[in-house]
Parts: C-alpha cells; sequence; structure tokens
C-alpha cells in the first residue's frame, strides 16, 4: 500500500478537525461575553455608589431580560423577515428535499417558510432543532438548480444540527445586554449620577478613576461585544459549510450556489443589519463598502467557496 495517498492534500480541509476548532473558539468566545458582562455590571455599580446587593438585583434584571429574548427571538425574526409558512403540497421541491435532509441527518422536521423576495437568499432559526425554521426566498426556489438548493439547504440545516440557531440567539441577547448596560450607564453618568454618588461614597482620586474607567468601558464594551459576535458569526459559516458538505455529499453543489448567490446583484429588501448574520449570504448588497465589509457578519464568500472545494 502506498503510504503517500494516506497523508492529506496540500491545502485540503479536515472537517472534523475544523468542527472541532471551531467549537471551541466559540465555547472561549461565550466565556468572554460571560466575564465582559460580569465586569461591566460590577464596574459600573461601584461607579454609582451601589453596593453588592444592587449588583445581585440588576443581575437578576439580566437574567430576566435575557430569558425574554431568548424565548420571543424567534417570532420576532420570522415576523421582521415577512416570510409566510409553506408545506410540501405548496412548494413541493423545497419541503421534500427538507424532508430527505433530515431523514439522512437523524434531525426532526423543520416549519419551512418562504420570503417572496427575488433576491437568492436563506437562513435558519430557532432555538432548538425541535422549534426549528428553514426559511428560503423565491429567488432561491427560482435561480438554482435542485442540487444547488440541497447544498443551500444542508448549510442551513447543519444550523439546526450544530445548535447554532441556538447559539446565535444567545450571542445576540448577551449583545443586547451589554449595549442595553452600557446605555442605562451612561444616562445615569451624564444626569449627575455616578460623580454624585461616586464622589461621595469613593472620595476623593479613587472614586474619579473610577468612574472614568466604568465610563470608558461603557463606551468599548459594545463595541467589543459586537466584535465577538461577527466572530462567533463568521466561525458558524464556516462549521454550517463543511457540516453542509457532508450532509449532502456534494462540495461542489453549495459552492456553485454561494457563487450564483454571491452573484445576484439584487438586495434582500426585508434584510435589516439586526437579521443580516442569519442568512447564508450577506443580504445588505446595496450597503456594500470597506467599513461594511469588515464589520460583516459573513466571511469572504471566495474564501468559503475555495475551502469546499478543498474538501
Amino acid at each position: 500500500m502506498n503510504r503517500e495517498s494516506n497523508r492529506p492534500v496540500p491545502g485540503s480541509v479536515l472537517v472534523y478537525d475544523r468542527i472541532s476548532a471551531n467549537k471551541r473558539h466559540t465555547w472561549f468566545l461565550l466565556v468572554t461575553f460571560v466575564v465582559l458582562n460580569t465586569a461591566l455590571v460590577g464596574v459600573m455599580v461601584l461607579a454609582l455608589g451601589g453596593n453588592i446587593g444592587v449588583l445581585g438585583v440588576v443581575g437578576i434584571a439580566l437574567i430576566v431580560y435575557a430569558m425574554f429574548s431568548y424565548y420571543a427571538s424567534t417570532s420576532i425574526v420570522l415576523s421582521i423577515s415577512g416570510a409566510h409558512q409553506v408545506t410540501k403540497q405548496e412548494e413541493w421541491e423545497f419541503v421534500r428535499r427538507v424532508e430527505n435532509l433530515c431523514i439522512g441527518a437523524g434531525l426532526p422536521m423543520p416549519k419551512t417558510w418562504v420570503l417572496e423576495d427575488s433576491a437568492p437568499n436563506a437562513f435558519a432559526t430557532g432555538r432548538d432543532p425541535e422549534h426549528a425554521h428553514v426559511v428560503v426566498t423565491r429567488g432561491l426556489l427560482d435561480k438554482l438548480e435542485p442540487i444547488e438548493l440541497e447544498g443551500v439547504l444542508s448549510h442551513e440545516l447543519s444550523h439546526i444540527g450544530n445548535y447554532d440557531i441556538r447559539l446565535m440567539t444567545l450571542v445576540t441577547v448577551l449583545v443586547g445586554v451589554v449595549a442595553l448596560v452600557s446605555d442605562l450607564f451612561l444616562r445615569f453618568t451624564f444626569m449627575g449620577a455616578g460623580s454624585r454618588r461616586g464622589s461621595r461614597d469613593k472620595g476623593g482620586n479613587a472614586g474619579l478613576i473610577l468612574l472614568v474607567v466604568a465610563i470608558v468601558g461603557a463606551i468599548l464594551a459594545p463595541i467589543v461585544a459586537q466584535g465577538i459576535r461577527l466572530a462567533v458569526s463568521r466561525r458558524r459559516e464556516y462549521l454550517a459549510d463543511a457540516s453542509g458538505a457532508l450532509l449532502c455529499r456534494h462540495p461542489e453543489a453549495l459552492a456553485r450556489a454561494l457563487e450564483k448567490i454571491a452573484a445576484d446583484p439584487e438586495p434582500l429588501e426585508a434584510a435589516n443589519k439586526a437579521t443580516a448574520h442569519l442568512y447564508i449570504s450577506n443580504p445588505l448588497k446595496e450597503h456594500a463598502s470597506f467599513l461594511n465589509n469588515m464589520f460583516s457578519t459573513h466571511p469572504p464568500i471566495e474564501d468559503r467557496i475555495r475551502i469546499l472545494r478543498s474538501m
């Protein structure tokens, strides 16, 4: 036997290694989110002259907010998208392929939706595989070949099977919590609460330094949180591409689909910056710019296609 044949081809992708690495990195980023929230709230409470009791109340309020957002987010996303639910009788090709792929992946059948927009795109949402939804645009159904459609659906079902849909919901909620806490603190500070209580309770330079640190943290924390969200989103797309190629056994089909989606000039009218990270490809094409590309929730489409074709 030729041992050389067992060596990886230069530039090839070992799918399971990539999946494991992305999962490790994602959990690291989520831990960073938790630490960021805890540190931010703690410094702000101390800067406003609060105590441990106040910190506990704030912590409980954040948990309640996060739980509400977590359970309500799917309904909000579907409502914003403007999609309508469809059955096999209405969209035979789409729903049948979702069913077949779910059987192969061992996933429960998600609810299927169509967004009446000519721009080709798709996304999955939900809090777990038992409460999942797959949404495709009319343009995706009309412009892709059946095997390419299957590649896209495999990608979206991989988001469901890998619990990316839950992960992105949690990350979105955590970003919202950081932004909310930062905004509330800055409002209190500008109203004078921080300067009065911070100076009286902490005294002298120590209180002033603590207040300055808290203000800087309140300004920088949402920026850092958004950066972490972008990193998680990009890693999830690479992972779903790899898992989707495994599911449909045809990496080239997904690569061709991504090429067609990227080449299509039409922007997705229903998309916005709050939901853009959910789609298989960045739907905000009319806002293309250097800064938007740098802060995009999606990795470069050329890199994704190159990786798929190296598998």
